[in-house]
């Protein structure tokens, strides 16, 4: 996945930090509290991992990442509760919900982002984590570690973002604006969905994994969803020495038009058409 970096909004010491990590402890009074000020900002919102840039390329700040990494350096264990639950960890839960319907069982950690009018079902958003405006992070969804999903997004019950920390200018998953990601799906590796489309239910995407259009049997991308169209998941037939095979990709079925909202039954209609269990 192709990317850029980006200047920082978060100080230039926590490069100074990163250089020498390997002395660094929780008993470093002052990197601590350069690197909690640092999470504080991504916490906030005013600093995060990544973005889309004006020319459709995801920036990385790489700084942001070797804030969070030098958080588990600097940050000892500690022990929390919440109500009968005991927790023993070095990064906290995350206190700021500013606008933001939390329902019983949802978690986030200290430094994920959540914009007001965010819904976290129960599940889990961690570390580095950007969840923008009006997004349903439905039950049972994982938020890893540095994924970064737009506006109006819909997580389907039971969706899996990955998380990616090392090397510091690796691309987290990027879900876009207006996207719907159905239920049990996986989305890894830095892999990334455009906006306004739909990923089907239980479709596994990946950085390496092909991304094809059945209409024309082009291979698009490799770990990307176009905008504005309907995925699923699919395999499709390799020769091998031992036989063929079948490895997986994603299928293109439908093209949306830009700015068509998803309606559930039209949806369904086209996977039926072909033949594909909804």
């Amino acid at each position: 996945m192709s990317h850029q970096s980006v200047p920082s909004p978060l100080p230039a010491a926590v490069d100074e930090l990163w250089e020498r990590r390997a002395e660094l402890s929780p008993r470093d009074v002052d990197a601590r509290a350069v690197v909690v000020g640092a999470v504080d900002l991504l916490d906030e919102g005013k600093a995060r991992v990544a973005r889309v840039s004006d020319d459709g390329e995801v920036v990385v700040d790489e700084r942001a990442k070797r804030a969070i990494l030098l958080a588990f350096k600097v940050l000892g264990m500690a022990r929390s509760q919440v109500g009968d639950f005991h927790h023993h960890d070095k990064v906290p839960l995350k206190s700021r919900f500013d606008g933001v319907r939390v329902v019983p069982g949802a978690i986030a950690r200290w430094g994920s982002y959540l914009a007001p009018g965010v819904v976290l079902m129960p599940s889990f958003t961690n570390i580095g984590a950007y969840v923008d405006s009006g997004t349903m992070v439905d039950t049972w969804v994982t938020v890893g570690s540095c994924a970064q999903i737009g506006k109006n997004v819909h997580l389907s019950g039971g969706v899996g973002l990955g998380g990616v920390l090392e090397p510091p200018n690796a691309v987290p998953v990027v879900v876009e604006d207006d996207a719907l990601i159905g239920s049990r799906s996986m989305i890894v590796e830095g892999a990334r969905v455009g906006r306004g489309a739909v990923v089907g239910a239980g479709t596994i995407l990946s950085a390496s994994i092909p991304v094809i259009d059945v209409q024309t049997g082009e291979e698009l991308a490799r770990g990307r969803v176009p905008d504005w169209c309907v995925a699923v998941g699919g395999t499709r037939q390799k020769e091998f020495p031992g036989g063929t095979f079948g490895l997986p990709c994603v299928l293109v079925m439908k093209r949306l038009e830009p700015g068509q909202r998803h309606d559930k039954a039209a949806l369904n209609e086209v996977l039926r058409e072909h033949g594909v269990n909804t």
